[in-house]
Parts: structure tokens; sequence; C-alpha cells
């Protein structure tokens, strides 16, 4: 009897082990930013945000009507000629501002489009920050998009209305781990699910891989990290576009430049960074760029020429409106820039890609 309960031991203690040890081996073979729990942590040397500040919308409220919300009139183009300009660029590579996160990039063969939010607020429902800036087209009359580009999960990225009602669902989605169920439920039948590193070769010219950014995930009390994020690398003939957007400023940068860089051109966020007095350092954002972090992260990057974006549509911060744009231009030389190298656009206006980065 006493035997026999030593072999009952013995054999849960052995079970024990071959568990314990597969579990052990299982979270070894898991990159770092993979947790043991199924959520996800920024790279390795990023910063993090301190777990005892606390948000207040009613102080946010209060600061937010100080603020001057007069637009410049060229701030937006005319839609007549946003319109004249899509009819202007449909055979050629090209660059457009829609507002925000949302750019059309049409290089080769494919249209690619990024981040598309056309809702009137960032938010569930009627809720969230409201736009103050238009964008540049309807959806309704944005040309056919092949490839749509998803970074995270918040809702001035991720929009749902935006998702449901998009007139191109045979489009390829590419997008981080645990975000593909919010497609394949509306209709769209080429959903690509992405961790850091992976690539996927569009065409033979063509070629996406999704790199680590500093940032976070969330949409409900629930789900904090529970989504990856990322940014975009878009590599075509050569060429190489990083679309990096949102991020914080971190180590992970150098490390990109150096594995790929040099980068030709890269968008990246220059809006909401100053949570003053919310939280205890002015104009500084663990997980958004101010102006100057993101010419750091370009000069990092290795990158010939960087694009400001993530500013002037919604007000998600405390910084005047305006200020994003100036103080990215004002900047540039500091961190080895020429002028002309370091570009805002007006909502709605186009670019020659092939003029950007110099090929035919």
């Amino acid at each position: 009897m006493v035997n026999g309960k030593k072999l009952v031991l013995l054999f849960y203690l052995s079970l024990f082990i071959i568990t314990y040890n597969d579990i052990v081996l299982t979270m070894e073979k898991k990159p770092y930013h993979h947790l043991p729990d199924g959520t996800f942590q920024n790279p390795k040397g990023s910063p993090e945000r301190d777990p005892n500040l606390k948000w207040s919308f009613k102080i946010f409220n209060q600061e937010k009507k100080k603020l001057d919300m007069t637009v410049p009139k060229d701030h937006i183009l005319e839609k007549e000629k946003v319109l004249s300009n899509l009819k202007k660029y449909k055979d050629d590579d090209y660059i457009a501002w829609i507002g925000h996160a949302t750019f059309l990039i049409k290089i080769g063969e494919n249209t690619i489009i990024t981040d598309p939010v056309f809702s009137k607020n960032a938010g569930p429902l009627i809720f969230g920050p409201k736009r103050f800036a238009k964008p540049a087209l309807d959806l309704k009359e944005i040309p056919r998009v092949d490839i749509f580009l998803l970074t995270h999960n918040h809702y001035d990225h991720q929009d749902m209305m935006t998702i449901r009602r998009f007139p191109y669902k045979t489009a390829k989605v590419l997008l981080p781990l645990k975000l593909g169920k919010y497609f394949t439920k509306n209709g769209y039948n080429d959903v690509n699910e992405m961790d850091w590193y992976d690539e996927i070769q569009i065409n033979e010219k063509l070629k996406i891989t999704l790199l680590p950014a500093v940032h976070w995930s969330k949409r409900s009390l629930t789900d904090t990290n529970k989504s990856l994020w990322g940014n975009f690398l878009i590599e075509y003939e050569g060429k190489k576009i990083l679309f990096n957007c949102d991020t914080g400023i971190g180590d992970i940068y150098k490390k990109i430049g150096q594995e790929f860089g040099p980068i030709d051109l890269t968008f990246i966020n220059i809006g909401a960074y100053n949570f003053y007095p919310i939280m205890p350092l002015k104009d500084k954002s663990v997980y958004h760029t101010n102006p100057e972090q993101a010419l750091e992260i370009a000069q990092n990057l290795k990158s010939k020429k960087v694009i400001g974006m993530h500013w002037g549509t919604f007000v998600l911060s405390l910084e005047p409106i305006m200020e994003p744009k100036d103080r990215f231009k004002a900047n540039a030389k500091k961190y080895g820039f020429k002028d002309k190298d370091v570009i805002v656009y007006k909502i709605g206006e186009f670019d020659s890609l092939k003029e950007l980065l110099n090929y035919n």
C-alpha cells in the first residue's frame, strides 16, 4: 500500500516537472515583447509610464477650453483642389495626407491606405475627441485601395465605422497580432496578423515588414496590451519607407537604424505630447514623441527625409493645435536635416513619391 502511494506521488511529481519544464521552455522561446499572460510589452530599453499617475478628464477638459481653436484657412485644401489632384496623380506614384495618421500611398501597382479614420470623432459611438479638421476626402471618394495598414487599436487609428463601411474589402489587410477579428467579422478575406519582424512579400517589387514601436494598446477597460502595436517598413525597388505611428522615443530606433537603415522616408507622429498639468512634465509623453523627439528618432533611423503626422486633426492633448508643425520645421537643422527634407503637408495635399525618393 505504501509503495502504491509512493508510485502515485512519483507519478504526479514527474508530471509536475514535465509540465513546468514545458512552460519554462515555451516562455524561453517567446520573444521579449510576449508576456506569459498573453499580453505584450515594449522593446527593451523603452521608457515606462509611472503607474501611480492618474488621468483626469476634469483637468483635461478644463485645460482644453484654454486652447485657441482657430484653424488657419490654408491648413485644409478645398475639396475641389483635392479631387483635381487625385485625377492629376492617378497614373503616378504619390503621397496624399487625408488627415491625422491617414495617408494614401500609391507605389507601383498598389495603393496603400494607413490607419484610415473617417469618423467625426475618435472614440466609441459618439464619444471621444471630435475632429476640428474634416478628412480631405470622403470615404466614398477614395481611389481603389489594395493594401490596408493598421498600426494599433486606439480609436484615432482603428475606426470601426471606417472598417465596416470601407468600399474595398478585397484589400490585403496587414496588422499586428490579435487585431484580425475586427476585419474578418466585417467581410474582409485577406487579413494578415503580424508579429514584430514578420514580413510579407506583396509582389516581386514590394515587401512590407512590421517593426517594433514604443506604444501600447487599449480599446476597453479590460483589454490593455492584449493586442500588439507596431510600425510598417515598406520596401519598393530598393527604397525604404517607414510608417512610424504611434510611438514614443526609445533605444529600439538605434537598433532599427543599424539593422534596416538608412531609411529613405519616415512618417512619424509629431502631435499629442503635452498632458501637463495632468502629467508632471510639460511637452513630454512616454508614448508620443514631441517634434524634437520625432526628429531624433528620424536621425537614429538614418532617415533621409521625414514627414510629420498625427497632428492638426483631433485635440488629443494640450499643446496648441498648430504648434507641432512649427516646432518640427524649426528644429530641422539641429538634428542634421535640411529644411526641405522635414515635411509637413496641408490636409489634402498630394506629393510625387518618385520625386521625393528619386526613382523612376
